[in-house]
C-alpha cells in the first residue's frame, strides 16, 4: 500500500490587537498630503475655437484651398497617413498656382523637403510627387542655379534607385528622366552610377516579362540619357532628322579622357544587357497572337539605345591619342559576336501569323533600326555577301514602301523612317556592284518624287542629293562621270525648280533648302562639265519662280512673297548663269518694277545682275536693255514731286528711284568706254523721251544722257531737235507739279534741292550745245509762255 503524506493542519492567522500601525514607503514616492490639509487647486474649463484662431493669424499669407500655409503643407508631407501626404502635396500644387512667389522665395526648402518622398512607400504619392515636379517645381525654377538644384535631388533619386522595392527603382528612372529634360549636362555628372542602375535594373528580366509599362517607361529614359553622349557625325551624316544628341557633356565634363573610358566599359556591359533583353522578347515575338505596342515599344526603344551606343563607339569624341581610331581603341570581339549573332542574324523580323496594319508598320521600323545598326558595323563585322544583299534588298524595298502598309498611317510612318537610312546611300552607291548601284539611286529617285513636297522626307532627300552632287572634305559623292549616277543626277537636278515653284510661299523653309543647293550646284557646276549643262537649262523654268507673262499681265511668282534671306539666296543664284537668257532677264525685270518689291532687294538684283555681266554672263545689249527698261518704267508715287500731306510722304517711291537712277549711272559708267555706250544709248533714251513719260522717268534717262556726254556735246543734229521740242514741255511739267511754298526755311530749302535735280540735266544740255539753246528758245511753246 502506498503511503500517503498527510496535509499539515493549517494554521490560523491569529490577530494581534497593534497599537500604532507602520506604514511601509517606498522609496522616491512623494508623502500623501495629510489627512486634514485644505485643497487649494482651482479648476476651470476653456473654450478653444481653433478656425478662428487660424484665420487671424494667417492674415495675407499665401495659403490653400484648405487655408494651410506651405510650411503647413510641407510638414504633412512627413505625415505616417499616406492620404494626408497626397493632400498636401496636392495643396502645394495648389498654392503655387495661386502664388508663384512662394516658390521662387522658398524653393530650395521646397526641393529639400519634398525629395523625401522620392522613396515613398505609397504609389500614390509617388506619382502625385511625379507630377508636382513635372508642371510646378522644374519649370519653376529652370531659370535658377540648375548646378545647385540638381544636386538637392540626385542623392535621394539614387538611394531610390537601389530599394529594395522595384516599383520604387522604376519610379526613380521616372525621375531621373525629368531631371534630365530639364538639365541635360547632369547626366555627363553621373554617367558611370546611372548606366550601372540600369545595367542592374535591366538584370532583372522576371519584372520586365510580366509588366512591360514598367520595362517601357525606364527605357525611354535611357533612350533619352543615351542621346546625350557627345559624338561627331559620321561623314555621311548630317543632322536631318532633328538633334540627336545634345552636347550635355562640353560644360561639366574634363577633357581628359579617363571619365570617358569608364563609360565606355560601363556602356559596353549595357549594351550586352540590352541585347539579352531583346533575345528576351524574340520567343514572345513567335508566341504572341500580334504584336501589342507596349511589346513594341519595349523593342524599339531596346534597339534605338542599342544604335546610339554603337554610334559613340564609331563615332564619338573619345580619342585616346590623337592617332588612333575611337573604334579600335573601345571595340572587342565580345560586343561584336553578341550584335552579330544575337541582334542581326535573327533580321529580318516577321511574324509567324498574318499581319495587321498596324503590326506591318510596327516591323517595318524595327527592322529600319536594325538596319542602321548593321549599316554602322559593316565595316567591322565583315558581313557575308547573302548577308548584305539581304539589307541591301531591305533598303531597297523600303525606299520604293514596299515593306509598309499602303494606308495613310503607313504612308506617314514611311515618311518619318524611311530618312534615317538615306545617310548610308552616298557611301553604299560609291562602293556596291553597278546593279545596286542602280537598284539604290532608282529607289532613291522614287523616294525623292513621291514624298510630299514639304515633308522631312523631302528635305532629307534633297540633303543626300547634295552631297552625292557636290564633293565635300571627305565625304563620299557619286563622280559624275559614271554614266549610271549622271542619269539620276540629271533628273534631279531637272526636279529642282519645279519643286521651288510647287513649295511656292507656303513652306519657306523647304524654299530655303532648294535654294541654297541650286547655289550650291551653281558653284560647283563650273568645274563639273557633266552638270554645268544641266545647271543652265534650270533657269528657263526659274522664270516662273520670278515672274511671268500671259496676255499682256504680270504674273509675280513665289520670290516676291518669299523671305529676305530666301530672296537672297534665289538672287545669288542669278551669278552662276555663265549664259544669262533673256527669258530670266524680263522675269527679273518685272520683279524689279513691282512697286511691292523692297528697295534694299532692287539694289541687291542690280547689283548681282551687273556682277554677272562683268563675269561675261550676260550679253552688253540684254544688260543695256535691263537698264533703260528700269528707268523707263519704273512707277514713281505719288505723281506730284513735293506731296501736300504727310502721310504722302510715307509710301512715296521717289527716293527710291533717285537712288536707283544713281545706281543704274554707276554701273553704266563701269562699262566701258563712255562716247561708244553713248552711241549706243543715245536713240534709244530719244525714243523713249519722245513717247513723253513721267517727269520722274524723263529726268532719269536725261541723267543718263549728261553722265556719258560731254562737252561739246556728242549729241546727233537729230537728237538735238527731238530734245529742243522735248525740253519746253518737261520744263512745264517741272513747273506744274512744284506747288509753291510759303517762308518756312525748311520748306524752301526742300523747294530749292527740289528744282536743282529736276532742272539740272537741262542746265549741262544747254551749257554743252548752243544749238540746243538757240532751237529751244525759238520753240513755239518757249514763245507762248513767254507772250502770256
Amino acid at each position: 500500500s502506498t503511503m500517503v503524506r498527510s496535509k499539515a493542519p493549517s494554521k490560523k492567522q491569529q490577530k494581534k490587537g497593534i497599537d500604532f500601525k507602520k506604514i511601509k514607503r517606498k522609496l522616491g514616492r512623494k508623502l500623501p498630503p495629510p489627512t486634514n490639509a485644505t485643497n487649494t487647486e482651482i479648476k476651470s474649463k476653456a473654450i478653444v475655437l481653433p478656425e478662428q484662431s487660424v484665420a487671424t493669424n494667417k492674415e495675407g499669407l499665401a495659403v490653400s484651398k484648405k487655408g494651410l500655409t506651405l510650411k503647413e503643407l510641407l510638414q504633412q508631407t512627413s505625415h505616417h497617413n499616406a492620404k494626408v501626404r497626397r493632400d498636401a502635396l496636392m495643396g502645394i500644387k495648389d498654392l503655387v498656382l495661386k502664388h508663384p512667389a512662394e516658390l521662387r522665395l522658398h524653393r530650395y526648402a521646397v526641393i529639400e523637403k519634398l525629395r523625401e518622398r522620392i522613396s515613398d512607400d505609397d504609389k500614390v504619392v509617388r506619382e502625385a510627387l511625379y507630377q508636382l515636379f513635372k508642371s510646378e517645381i522644374f519649370p519653376g525654377c529652370a531659370e535658377d542655379n540648375q548646378g545647385l538644384f540638381i544636386s538637392l535631388v540626385m542623392t535621394y533619386i539614387f538611394n531610390a534607385m537601389t530599394n529594395l522595392s522595384i516599383d520604387i527603382r522604376l519610379m526613380a528612372f521616372r525621375f531621373f528622366d525629368l531631371v534630365v529634360q530639364y538639365h541635360p549636362p547632369c547626366f555627363s555628372l553621373y554617367a558611370e552610377k546611372i548606366l550601372q542602375s540600369y545595367e542592374d535594373i535591366l538584370r532583372k528580366n522576371q519584372f520586365y516579362l510580366e509588366d512591360k509599362g514598367k520595362l517601357k517607361s525606364t527605357l525611354y529614359g535611357l533612350v533619352r540619357c543615351l542621346s546625350l553622349l557627345p559624338s561627331k557625325k559620321p561623314g555621311c551624316q548630317k543632322n536631318i532628322l532633328g538633334e540627336r544628341k545634345i552636347h550635355a557633356f562640353e560644360p561639366d565634363l574634363p577633357t581628359e579622357n579617363t571619365g570617358f573610358s569608364v563609360i565606355i566599359k560601363k556602356l559596353k556591359e549595357l549594351v550586352l544587357v540590352l541585347i539579352n533583353c531583346f533575345q528576351d522578347f524574340i520567343p514572345l515575338l513567335n508566341s504572341m497572337p500580334q504584336l501589342d505596342a507596349q511589346s513594341f515599344d519595349c523593342i524599339l526603344s531596346i534597339l534605338q539605345s542599342i544604335d546610339i551606343a554603337v554610334r559613340f563607339f564609331i563615332y564619338g569624341n573619345h580619342e585616346e591619342s590623337p592617332e588612333a581610331n575611337p573604334l579600335q581603341v573601345t571595340w572587342d570581339q565580345t560586343l561584336l559576336s553578341g550584335l552579330s549573332k544575337k541582334l542581326l542574324g535573327v533580321f529580318p523580323l516577321y511574324p509567324k501569323h498574318h499581319l495587321s496594319v498596324k503590326e506591318d508598320d510596327r516591323y517595318f521600323i524595327l527592322n529600319i533600326v536594325i538596319t542602321e545598326i548593321f549599316l554602322h558595323l559593316r565595316e567591322w563585322i565583315c558581313p557575308s555577301a547573302n548577308v548584305f544583299a539581304k539589307f541591301l534588298e531591305f533598303m531597297e524595298n523600303a525606299l520604293l514602301g514596299k515593306t509598309c502598309s499602303s494606308t495613310r498611317s503607313g504612308k506617314a510612318t514611311w515618311e518619318k523612317h524611311v530618312p534615317s537610312l538615306l545617310p548610308f546611300i552616298p557611301k553604299l552607291v560609291s562602293e556596291v556592284t553597278t546593279d545596286w548601284q542602280s537598284h539604290l539611286l532608282e529607289a532613291f529617285t522614287k523616294t525623292f518624287r513621291d514624298c510630299n513636297p514639304e515633308s522631312s522626307l523631302k528635305l532629307a532627300c534633297l540633303s543626300m542629293i547634295e552631297e552625292m552632287l557636290i564633293p565635300r572634305g571627305d565625304m563620299h559623292y557619286t563622280e559624275a562621270s559614271d554614266p549610271v549616277a549622271l542619269d539620276y543626277q540629271t533628273i534631279w537636278i531637272r526636279e529642282l525648280p519645279l519643286l521651288l515653284i510647287l513649295l511656292g510661299d507656303k513652306w519657306p523653309s523647304s524654299s530655303q533648302v532648294v535654294l541654297h543647293l541650286l547655289l550650291r550646284l551653281g558653284q560647283f557646276a563650273c568645274w563639273n562639265s557633266s552638270l554645268i549643262w544641266e545647271y543652265e537649262n534650270t533657269q528657263f523654268a526659274l522664270c516662273e519662280f520670278y515672274s511671268t507673262c500671259r496676255e499682256g499681265n504680270i504674273y509675280y511668282g513665289p520670290f516676291m512673297r518669299l523671305p529676305r534671306d530666301s530672296q537672297e539666296l534665289s538672287i545669288c543664284c542669278l551669278y552662276y548663269f555663265s549664259n544669262f537668257s533673256t527669258l530670266l532677264l524680263k522675269a527679273i525685270t518685272s520683279c524689279c518694277l513691282c512697286p511691292e518689291l523692297e528697295p534694299y532687294v532692287l539694289f541687291r538684283i542690280i547689283e548681282v545682275v551687273h556682277a554677272a555681266y562683268k563675269a561675261g554672263h550676260i550679253q552688253f545689249a540684254d544688260h543695256i536693255s535691263f537698264f533703260i527698261t528700269l528707268l523707263s518704267r519704273f512707277k514713281v508715287y505719288p505723281e506730284n514731286i513735293c506731296p501736300v500731306k504727310e502721310s504722302d510722304v510715307q509710301i512715296s517711291n521717289c527716293g527710291t528711284f533717285k537712288s536707283l537712277t544713281c545706281m543704274v549711272c554707276s554701273c553704266l559708267s563701269q562699262m566701258g568706254d563712255s562716247s561708244v555706250v553713248f552711241r549706243i544709248l543715245e536713240k534709244a533714251i530719244l525714243d523713249l523721251i519722245s513717247l513723253k513719260p513721267q517727269l520722274d522717268n524723263a529726268c532719269a534717262m536725261l541723267r543718263v544722257l549728261i553722265m556719258l556726254d560731254s562737252k561739246p556735246t556728242r549729241l546727233s543734229e537729230q537728237s538735238i531737235i527731238a530734245l529742243s521740242n522735248f525740253l519746253p514741255g518737261y520744263l512745264m511739267d517741272v513747273v506744274h507739279c512744284i506747288p509753291e511754298v510759303d517762308g518756312n526755311e525748311v520748306a524752301v530749302s526742300n523747294h530749292v534741292q527740289t528744282c536743282r535735280y529736276y532742272l539740272l540735266p537741262c542746265f549741262f544740255l544747254f551749257d554743252r550745245s548752243n544749238q540746243l539753246v538757240k532751237l529751244f528758245l525759238n520753240s513755239s511753246e518757249v514763245n507762248m509762255t513767254i507772250e502770256e
